[in-house]
């Protein structure tokens, strides 16, 4: 399947075609566009990775996962790729321009990874899972961390963080907002949190 680039007008009302991206050979289930480095980042239900330049049209390289990917997250500064898939593994690359190397798989979760987000600041990666929680890896900090948050009761859907009051941000199919206080200096696998509840529209 194609990725499709478009410009759109300055009043936002009309889209012009610009470039395909022969990305897939099925459904795309997640892209991302990086402008420092004029990249397209993409997964597909054919359980592919790829990366193409958006300048030229041309594709990069790609990588096979282990099962369809649902989350995708990539850090500008090292070049690295993070992608979540349906086993519940996340997967670790490294991109140069025209090939990538495989730098660790992390399995943490016991239901397939929904929902990823990354702060490039402190170097932390969050997974959202079906298994009904989040879990924060530690990869700034080389360690090796990695710390369950329970908050939802069922799977969570969407992640995201707010840098200027370090606060993580997720939602569940429980109808729940959780929020995190990521400053809370905590060992243990539960962090403080507080939840609101939404009603299903």
């Amino acid at each position: 399947m194609q990725c499709l680039e478009f410009i759109l007008s300055e009043d936002y009302n009309k889209m012009t075609p610009v470039k395909n991206y022969q990305a897939h050979q099925s459904r795309v289930t997640m892209i991302l566009f990086v402008l420092e480095l004029e990249w397209v980042l993409s997964t597909g239900q054919d359980k592919q990775f790829a990366w193409h330049c958006s300048e030229s049209g041309q594709r990069l390289g790609g990588y096979r996962t282990s099962a369809v990917a649902s989350g995708l997250q990539f850090d500008v500064e090292t070049r690295h790729v993070f992608i979540g898939d349906h086993s519940g593994q996340v997967t670790i690359l490294k991109l140069e321009q025209e090939n990538c190397t495989l730098v660790t798989t992390f399995r943490g979760h016991t239901g397939g990874v929904t929902a990823l987000c990354w702060d490039p600041v402190q170097r932390v990666l969050f997974s959202g899972s079906s298994d009904h929680s989040v879990i924060m890896w530690d990869i700034g900090g080389r360690k090796g961390t990695a710390i369950e948050l329970q908050g939802h009761n069922d799977r969570v859907q969407a992640l995201s963080y707010a840098q200027h009051t370090r606060q993580l941000i997720s939602c569940g199919g429980d109808g729940g907002i959780v929020v995190w206080n990521m400053d809370v200096e905590r060992q243990e696998p539960l962090w403080s949190c507080f939840v609101v509840m939404i009603s299903a529209v």
